[in-house]
Formats: C-alpha cells, sequence, structure tokens
C-alpha cells in the first residue's frame, strides 16, 4: 500500500448563520475595546478536507478547522511531497519527516495544524487497511462508552441560559460547560455578570450536574486571581483557558491556589509543548484537540505523558479523531461534545460535513466496534451548502 494522492479542499458554510451578540463568549481580542462583538475573530465558517489516497484503493480522511486556506497551502507545498509513494504504515517516520522538514516555520499553528490533517488521515488509513477501528489500534476500547459533557452554554440572557441548561439536564447529560461573556475591560461589573452565569447554570441544574466555565483565553492574571473566589461557591469542575496560552506561569499560579481546577492546552502543540506545561504543574485537565496537536501521532503521547503526571485528558471538542483517543486511554475519563444546532462560531460545521459522527444518548456516546478507521465519510450531499475551493 503506497500514496498515490493528496486532495484538500477548503469548504466555505454559505447557509444560514446565527449572528453573535456582544459579550457572546470572552476571547483575547476584548482587551482591544473594539466596537463590534469581538468573538467574530474567532468564527470557523471554513473547514478544511483532507483525503490521502492509496493505490490500492483506500481513502483516509484528515480535517481540520484553524486557517483552512492557509493551512491547506502548507499541505499542498510543503507535505504532500514528502509523503507522495509512502507506506502510509511508516506513520511515526512521515511524522518526522513532516515535523523537521517543517520546523523552521510550522512548530506551532498553522504548520502543526496542518501536520495533524494528514496523520489524522494516515490514521484512518492504518484502520480501514487492519480491518479495524482506530481506537484499537492505539489500544482498545477502555470502557463500555464514552460520557460526553454538552459543550454549548454561550453567555446570553439569563433566561434563555436556564432554559438551554435545563434541556441538557433532561436529556441525561451529567457535565456541561457555559462561557463567561465579560473580563478586565468589564470592570467589577462585568464580573458580577460571569457570576450571575454561573449562578443560573447552577441553581437551574442542582449540585448532582458538573458545570465548567471556560473563558477562552480572554482574561488576565489579575482578573482571574480576582475571579476566583467570587466563583468557588458553584463548584466548577474546572475553568477554562483562563490566560493566554503562552503565559504558562500564569496557569500554575492560578493552579497552585488550588480554588477551582484549571484547564487548558486547547491552543498547544506537540509533546514537547505540554511536556513544558506538565513539568510546569500548570494544568489540572489537559485538553488538546488532535487536528492540532500533531494528529494522533503525538495525541498518543501526550496522553501517556499526562498520564505519567496524574492529570486527566479530555480532549478540545468532539469529533471521531478525538473520541478514539478518548475511548483507548484510561486517563481520558469523558470528552467534550457539541449538540447539532445552526451554525453561529464554526463549531457545528462538522455536522453537515460528515456522515457517521456519534449522536449522545442520555449524555453518552459510542463507537462501532464493526466499523474500521475513524468511522466517518464525507456528506456529498451535504457540500451543496458550502462553497467548494481546491
Amino acid at each position: 500500500m503506497r500514496i498515490k494522492e493528496i486532495r484538500t479542499r477548503v469548504l466555505r458554510w454559505r447557509g444560514k448563520t446565527i449572528p453573535l451578540a456582544p459579550h457572546f463568549c470572552t476571547n483575547p481580542m476584548d482587551l482591544m475595546e473594539l466596537s463590534q462583538a469581538s468573538m467574530r475573530t474567532f468564527t470557523f465558517h471554513e473547514w478544511l478536507v483532507v483525503e490521502v489516497f492509496t493505490d490500492d484503493g483506500q481513502v483516509g480522511l484528515g480535517n481540520a478547522a484553524l486557517a483552512p486556506q492557509v493551512t491547506k497551502r502548507v499541505i499542498d507545498l510543503y507535505l504532500t511531497p514528502l509523503l507522495l509513494g509512502e507506506d502510509p504504515w511508516d506513520v511515526e517516520r512521515l511524522w518526522q519527516h513532516m515535523y523537521r522538514k517543517t520546523i523552521a516555520f510550522g512548530r506551532k499553528g498553522i504548520g502543526m495544524v496542518a501536520i495533524s490533517a494528514v496523520d489524522v488521515a494516515l490514521w484512518d488509513l492504518l484502520g480501514k487497511s487492519a480491518k479495524q477501528p482506530v481506537y484499537r489500534l492505539l489500544g482498545g476500547r477502555t470502557k463500555a462508552r464514552i460520557p460526553v459533557y454538552a459543550s454549548r452554554l454561550y453567555s446570553t440572557e439569563l433566561r434563555h441560559l436556564a432554559t438551554e441548561s435545563q434541556r441538557y439536564k433532561n436529556e441525561g447529560y451529567r457535565a456541561m460547560k457555559l462561557r463567561f461573556g465579560w473580563g478586565p475591560a468589564d470592570g467589577a461589573t462585568g464580573m458580577q455578570r460571569n457570576v450571575e452565569l454561573v449562578r443560573t447554570v447552577r441553581e437551574t441544574v442542582g449540585d448532582d450536574i458538573d458545570i465548567m466555565a471556560d473563558a477562552y483565553m480572554g482574561w488576565t492574571l489579575d482578573y482571574a486571581k480576582r475571579m476566583l473566589p467570587l466563583l468557588e461557591p458553584f463548584r466548577l469542575r474546572w475553568l477554562e483557558e483562563p490566560v493566554i496560552p503562552d503565559d504558562v506561569h500564569g496557569y500554575a499560579e492560578l493552579k497552585s491556589f488550588g480554588q477551582i481546577p484549571i484547564a487548558g492546552g486547547e491552543h498547544e502543540f506537540t509533546l514537547y509543548g505540554f511536556r513544558e506545561l506538565l513539568e510546569a504543574r500548570a494544568l489540572d485537565y489537559i485538553q488538546f484537540d488532535t487536528n492540532r496537536v500533531g494528529g494522533l501521532t503525538q495525541a498518543r503521547k501526550i496522553a501517556a505523558l499526562a498520564e505519567a503526571y496524574s492529570v486527566p485528558v479530555i480532549p478540545h471538542a468532539g469529533q471521531m479523531h478525538n473520541y478514539h483517543v478518548v475511548m483507548s486511554s484510561f486517563n481520558s475519563p469523558m470528552a467534550e461534545y457539541f449538540p447539532m444546532v445552526d451554525v453561529e462560531v464554526g463549531n457545528e460545521l462538522f455536522w453537515y460535513i460528515f456522515q457517521g459522527e456519534p449522536r449522545a444518548t442520555e449524555g453518552y456516546i459510542d463507537l462501532d466496534d464493526n466499523t474500521p478507521g475513524l468511522g466517518l465519510a464525507i456528506d456529498e450531499a451535504g457540500l451543496k451548502q458550502f462553497e467548494v475551493i481546491e
């Protein structure tokens, strides 16, 4: 089996899009005090699909949501020439070749996202070639099914927030995550509004449901330190990305207080980045995204390293590439799950692009033992809602 072709397509959403309200979600742009909703900077209305074809008729499927057009160019110009004619079973050597070839410009960010998308496709190929689901290649089933938490509660009117959180409880979720709407530029009044968001969800769902809260890199260390005591009464399972990802010492300081567990890693890359976080004792939960961190080749190594530090891995986002990591790891107690809704931020687009994504039932998803690879296919009919950029 040899790689004979790599095809990349950027899909730009043309369907209905729900506009983002002010204070929809904190983010790093908030400190710029822009006149429009700053979360628009972090919308994902394009998606990259990567297909790796082999000479025996197999097709491996990978994807990426960060800067798809630029990521596509990295794959087309720098990665594809390295891979054509190669055996996909040499996945470790191929990963190292891609990494070392692009190391001058690709250690983190877009370069690593490109490698991740290709690597995910290679592992999909391996599973199909072996006629096994990918999680079996990673170690096998470690749980009967995967608990998932509903990840959808953005900052909105409190009555709407209460209704949505109650719906998730009624649907059987035992955990859910909300987003903060205010940051340092909003002063003490904004802090109280953040508290009201958390209080509303806690009072709605009660004490037997885990609640997590995400600042999405939108706070400063000073602001986070002031927020922690205000949030402590609500017993959050974790506070996610309170500061920008480069502030490793800030994460470590917040974790050292022991008031609320600290989560992060969605915007970190490779085994080396997570070694730094773990050595700094910076996180209580690791949240890499497999199609950003370096693909499954890196994800399995980071998961093993985190286990040695007794730090659980709960990947960012749902999607099959993350679910296979969770299924194969005792150190991954649950997974994130984006319910299917109308397109807002764009995190929802994978529902419109792929067939095979599992639907949550009573707060759980499962993977099929008899479906080889990752279990995904492109919904070619669904692509009619997209502009396809070859």
